[in-house]
């Protein structure tokens, strides 16, 4: 019996060891290495390499910070790299605007370039095998992130588009087909879309949880990320620290699986936002030092269920514990390989195991980091952002001939002005001040005080020398706004007022010299009221990357007609705006469910230009594919070139179900020439028309009269007719348009 104990224990250890030497492996007919055969499929391909990878190895490439395999000359590919308005490295690359100025612009085709540029960069870096700020440069990049600015407190919304699903699908899938290249077997870099999902509070964002019925799950808080994946072929999706209904995100199976994988067809890895499955044991994130979802006392445990719910990708508690978890019984050597598979897939597609040189893109060399293309990009994006809110009796553009000299006052003028989070230092940065002086030169003096910060108490001396200079210029630029000490990652609002003594700021100067153009550098919406009420002109100009001061200088002056238009709601105050933790966003959210009276309304921006509306018509088409085409004419009537966001909302009149006053569903911006006039033709698909019906579990179009308004913003309709739709029992296969 003895005899008997000691083969029955010497086998289990031998197969608990087995795991830790490589399965046997395959080599090509030629003495190549399978993985290494570019003309063999990626899956056997992917099987090829997993087979030469110990238990312990497998774990160390789930770690998105691993540094390949050195025992088998494979290189670091993954790493903690960031693209959100430029590539952040230790060496300097082209800084945009923030990406809520990018969509700002309406204006999906240049996102999409500005991805591409940026991911030209971030190739270039690694090719040059040059350092990021915490690895080197690799090729997945944790960009775009895609949640809404559901509310207006939130400290990220600078990382975002828009509070708009449509308006965030649509730049979303330019940003990542633009990052990623045109052919998914062959990308550029990988982009992974974050923060899945229902993430926008930053206070106790570790450990909260968000509670969302089912038809807010999916009409609201998923329209974009499906767009992300099936339409933008995303290959990496970051979980997100909150819970939903009580269950972690990273460990949340039926986000991470059946809807992402089985639902949206995701062939991608999943990868959890940094520390979240650490977090699932209570560990704290050094970070933030915020207490995490308390999931189990047992990191080990953490480990296994986030692999389990289709979280593929970790930090060094995957390298440390998905070995235990498979000793332990917990997880199974084949659960490993799934995650793996998963990462390894997107590694092939990036040609991180393909010969050196064979990729399209490694001859992408460092002269297209900060070109001089990428830079004229970057003001372009910033030109193309530039919201007018108010221009009372056309005080602006400003005319050079009557305008001999300018104060350019407040904390946002000068080179302190906001670039935005997740990138670094900036290499350069033009103020107004300075943009203001190289656009006019020596024949306009241009002088500048602070007044006040952005955050600090006010200094009376200060405010007086800000305000003697407002007394004796011509015409005041007032440069107001936030920066990360007012909002930003972990830190959200509790009021839309200009922070610290801006306010103060304002009356004085404006007091002083009531010429004032208010420029308005800032993420979320600044409630703006007093200024709205006196001065003649407002300009939202947003984190306008390293050319934001020329940008602004050159759109007071008239050499840039400003076209931008808001891809937010600006609220008078908090009133009428639900608590935070209220994520049915019919309480009373954006622009399709708020009662009361905006400041500022979604989609709104003037022009130094007019346009106007007409000869709207409707067609429908039934069958499959069924659309409703909505024609109409438009037509700048100014007298100089101007750009123009043409908006189509609907609203079903009746319906047995609460619906949103109204839902953007298509939309195109354009630019024209005095007197020109263009039709132009949105097609929405029938299908687009639909609400998630919980007793389905699907989308569904409801027969019905459906108002079809056209115009300038959700509240400037200029054009509007009713159309009858019949009912369709699903809208499975919507495809977001922006046109």
């Amino acid at each position: 019996m003895r005899f008997y104990s000691v083969v029955v224990s010497t086998a289990a250890v031998l197969l608990g060891a087995a795991s830790c030497f490589p399965a046997v492996a395959q080599t090509t007919h030629d003495g190549r290495e399978v993985y290494r055969d570019t003309t063999k499929p990626i899956e056997d391909r992917i099987t090829d390499l997993m087979k030469r990878f110990t238990l312990q190895e497998k774990a160390m490439q789930l770690n998105h910070t691993n540094r390949g395999v050195p025992r088998l000359g494979l290189p670091m590919w993954g790493g903690w790299n960031q693209t959100l308005h430029g590539v952040w490295s230790k060496q300097p690359t082209t800084l945009f605007p923030m990406p809520t100025a990018m969509g700002a612009t309406w204006n999906p085709e240049l996102v999409h370039t500005v991805a591409d540029a940026m991911s030209d960069e971030a190739r270039a870096l690694y090719n040059a095998h040059a350092e990021g700020p915490r690895t080197p440069h690799g090729l997945v990049f944790r960009s775009p992130v895609i949640n809404i600015s559901r509310d207006p407190r939130w400290g990220r919304i600078q990382e975002v588009f828009s509070e708009d699903p449509l308006l965030t699908a649509r730049m979303g899938v330019a940003y990542v087909r633009g990052l990623q290249g045109d052919d998914v077997q062959h990308l550029k870099v990988a982009a992974t879309v974050k923060h899945f999902a229902v993430n926008n509070v930053e206070s106790g964002r570790q450990h909260l949880n968000a509670t969302v019925d089912e038809r807010n799950l999916f009409e609201f808080w998923l329209p974009h990320w499906r767009a992300a994946i099936v339409e933008g072929h995303a290959q990496s999706v970051m979980s997100s620290y909150n819970a939903i209904n009580g269950t972690p995100d990273a460990v949340n199976h039926y986000l991470l699986t059946d809807i992402l994988r089985k639902k949206w067809g995701f062939d991608g890895f999943v990868t959890d936002d940094l520390g979240a499955v650490a977090l699932l044991s209570g560990t704290r994130n050094t970070n933030l030092n915020e207490p995490g979802q308390h999931f189990s006392e047992d990191p080990v445990v953490a480990a296994a269920e986030a692999i389990r719910a289709g979280n593929d990708s970790d930090d060094v508690e995957f390298e440390t514990n998905l070995p235990l978890a498979v000793q332990r019984g917990l997880l199974t050597e084949k659960d490993v390989d799934g995650a793996l598979r998963n990462v390894l897939r997107v590694g092939f597609r990036l040609g991180a195991y393909d010969p050196p040189g064979t990729s399209p893109y490694s001859k992408i060399g460092m002269d297209v980091v900060r070109s001089d293309a990428h830079r004229a990009l970057s003001q372009q994006v910033a030109e193309e952002s530039m919201t007018l809110l108010l221009n009372r009796k056309d005080f602006l553009p400003l005319q050079r001939n009557s305008v001999k000299s300018i104060a350019v006052i407040g904390p946002a003028g000068g080179d302190g002005y906001e670039t935005g989070n997740y990138y670094g230092t900036p290499a350069v940065k033009t103020s107004v001040t300075s943009g203001l002086r190289t656009l006019l030169g020596s024949g306009v003096k241009v002088d500048y005080e602070r007044g006040v910060g952005f955050v600090d108490a006010a200094d009376e001396k200060e405010v007086e020398r800000a305000v003697s200079l407002a007394r004796k210029s011509d015409v005041v630029v007032l440069c107001l706004g936030t920066n990360l000490q007012v909002e930003a990652e972990g830190r959200d609002r509790r009021n839309l007022n200009l922070p610290g003594a801006q306010q103060r700021l304002l009356e004085a100067v404006y007091a002083a010299n009531p010429k004032v153009a208010l420029v308005l550098l800032n993420a979320g919406p600044l409630a703006v009221t007093w200024a709205n009420d006196h001065v003649p002109a407002i300009l939202s100009a947003w984190y306008p990357g390293e050319l934001g001061g020329t940008a602004i200088a050159r759109t007071l002056f008239g050499e840039n007609n400003p076209g931008g238009h808001l891809p937010y709601t600006v609220y008078a105050s908090l009133d009428g705006v639900p608590p935070q933790n209220e994520y049915d966003v019919s309480r009373g959210y954006t622009y399709q469910y708020f009662k009361g009276v905006p400041l500022y309304p979604f989609g709104h921006g003037l022009s130094y230009t007019h346009f106007s509306y007409s000869d709207l018509k409707i067609t429908q088409s039934t069958g499959k594919g069924a659309s409703v085409a909505v024609s109409f004419r438009l037509t700048n009537t100014g007298k100089v070139a101007g750009a123009e966001v043409a908006q189509v909302y609907t609203h079903l009149q009746k319906s047995r179900a609460i619906q949103p006053f109204r839902t953007l569903r298509g939309f195109e911006r354009v630019t024209l020439q005095p007197n020109e006039s263009r039709t132009m033709t949105i097609v929405l698909p029938t299908a687009s028309l639909g609400w998630y019906d919980p007793a389905l579990h699907d989308f569904q179009v409801e027969a019905g009269t459906v108002d079809v308004l056209v115009g300038s913003s959700s509240e400037d309709i200029r054009l509007r007719a009713a159309t009858e739709v019949r009912s369709q029992s699903t809208a499975r296969n919507i495809h977001l348009s922006s046109h």
